[in-house]
Formats: C-alpha cells, sequence, structure tokens
C-alpha cells in the first residue's frame, strides 16, 4: 500500500537516510538525524512515501513567505529512490506536496535543482513545472 507520511520520529527520519543519501552524500546517519532534527525546529518538514515497508520517495520542505512570491511551499530536497524512479512515486510526492501548499493557502510551490539534474529537470517540467530563474551562491570562507 502506498502511503505518505511526515518523519517526525528518530526512528522515521533514520528511515529516510538511504533515500536522501543519494542526493545528500554528506551526511552520515548520525549527522542526517542531527540536521533534520535541527532544522525541524525552523519549520522544515520531511515527507517521505512508502510502498510496503520501502520508502521509495522523498521531500524536505518548508513554508514561507516572501516579497517576490507571496506565502509559499519551498521544497529543499526532493528524490526518488534510484531503484524506483519512473513508477509514480515522484509523480505521487509532489502532487501531494501541491496538495499541502493549496490547503496553507500557499500562492506557489518553489524548488531549485542542481544544473547537473537533467532528468530531475525534465520531470519538473513534465509537472507543469516552469524554469523561471537562475540560483547562484557565493561560498564565503
Amino acid at each position: 500500500m502506498t502511503e505518505i507520511r511526515l518523519a517526525t520520529t528518530d526512528v522515521e527520519i533514520k528511515a529516510c537516510y538511504p533515500v536522501m543519501q543519494q542526493l545528500r552524500p554528506a551526511y552520515s546517519e548520525v549527522t542526517f538525524l542531527a540536521q533534520i532534527k535541527k532544522q525541524m525546529q525552523a519549520g522544515y518538514h520531511l515527507a517521505y512515501l512508502t510502498e510496503g515497508r520501502h520508502v521509495c520517495a522523498l521531500a524536505g520542505y518548508r513554508y514561507s513567505e516572501c516579497l517576490a512570491w507571496g506565502t509559499f511551499l519551498y521544497v529543499d530536497d526532493l528524490i526518488t529512490d534510484s531503484e524506483q524512479r519512473s513508477k509514480g512515486c515522484g509523480k505521487l510526492l509532489l502532487a501531494w506536496l501541491i496538495q499541502q501548499a493549496k490547503s496553507h493557502k500557499c500562492a506557489q510551490l518553489h524548488l531549485d535543482s542542481g544544473v547537473q539534474r537533467l532528468d530531475a529537470h525534465r520531470f519538473y517540467e513534465t509537472q507543469g513545472m516552469i524554469k523561471t530563474g537562475y540560483h547562484y551562491a557565493l561560498e564565503l570562507k
């Protein structure tokens, strides 16, 4: 049975680690758990889609507000397990995120995606998302 839930316990967060590691490989399970819990204190949510007992896809997101976009849902992390891609998991999870945004009266849903993630870009575009700009970063040392 397919189900989407919010990870709130250490056990649920740790169950998401193998999939999140495919997107964020710099984290060990220990540092991942600590970072997620820290971000949750600032409004981050971790949703995960399961097929039976297997985590197939997950999304880290938060609600925010700014002059440019009004109230919006921002997706920090969105990944489908590499062995589960093209089976509809990402589509289900994105539809769920859109519904969450609507139920929280968000005007928009946003996400950034690395320039190297061409398959993800194609997926977002087939789901009706449009590229609206460029994201720039400067590493401060």
